[in-house]
């Protein structure tokens, strides 16, 4: 869903002849395309929210409380999104009560441990969590702006924290597009040396006496509480439970037939071409 409203801002508007919105789907389905024509996968899986409220609304009521409302004109488009997820074939979680970033997450570690390489594609950072090998992330910019791939290096290099820590940096120093409050008084580069240090919020905690200066320890124990709502909020969980099924699926000649007639619909004849050359391309 990210790549979605992402693509959504990242083109200009546009319409089929009928008046029909297609931006956020002409951009979703490019970036598809892309991913499929440069990284060649053995398959793939899509990971979408599901509309109930998941544990981390129930936790906290704030959370996410600042975003605006989708546009009109993406919601108009969700209907086409869920009929070229139909058309590609391939298994696509939503799990009420989670986040797709959970799903995400939770595949990752299940690929993790049968030594699967996988790409995880978003627009959402708090996805760097999934980046252990030989899981690596592919992070898509705004507006176009290429994407960067992460792996447990790139995430040290940018954080100062590997990916196994970095939903403790992030309770730290907030998140403001999930309303996430930081640690009022702790910048990225003290979160960055306290994780190093402890690893974790809980043994940060815990051990909050042996904390110096003592400006920094009076700080972590005075937000004690917000620490631990925080931890809760920027975790990915790993065990979201899916169903019993493959964690991934071929899009394969069928798809690839459904998928052009959908661009035809859709008049994205630009795209037909590259569909078409996918075939040659494996």
């Amino acid at each position: 869903m990210s790549l979605f409203f992402r693509a959504q801002h990242a083109l200009p508007p546009m319409n089929t002849s009928t008046g029909e919105p297609t931006r956020a789907l002409y951009g979703f389905s490019a970036l598809l395309l892309k991913l499929l024509r440069e990284e060649k996968p053995l398959g793939l899986a899509l990971a979408l929210d599901a509309p109930q409220p998941t544990f981390r609304h129930q936790r906290e009521a704030s959370y996410k409380g600042t975003r605006d409302a989708p546009p009109s004109e993406l919601r108009q488009q969700w209907p086409r999104l869920e009929q070229l997820i139909e058309c590609l074939g391939v298994p696509a979680f939503r799990v009420p009560g989670y986040e797709a970033d959970d799903i995400l997450a939770t595949l990752g570690r299940r690929l993790r441990e049968k030594n699967q390489p996988a790409l995880v594609v978003s627009g959402d950072r708090d996805l760097l969590q999934t980046a252990l090998a030989p899981v690596q992330v592919m992070f898509v910019g705004r507006r176009g702006q290429p994407g960067v791939r992460y792996d447990e290096r790139a995430v040290e290099e940018r954080f100062g924290v590997g990916p196994e820590r970095l939903a403790s940096y992030a309770a730290l120093v907030g998140d403001t597009s999930d309303n996430i409050p930081g640690i009022r008084g702790i910048g990225p580069r003290a979160a960055a040396k306290l994780v190093q240090k402890y690893a974790t919020v809980a043994a940060m905690l815990e051990r909050a006496e042996e904390i110096e200066p003592p400006r920094l320890r009076d700080v972590i124990i005075g937000n004690r509480e917000q620490l631990l709502a925080n931890i809760e909020l920027t975790r990915l969980r790993d065990d979201v439970p899916l169903p019993a099924s493959e964690l991934y699926g071929v899009v394969d000649a069928r798809a690839r037939d459904r998928l052009s007639g959908l661009f035809e619909e859709l008049e994205f004849r630009s795209l037909v071409p590259r569909l078409a050359a996918l075939a040659s391309n494996r």
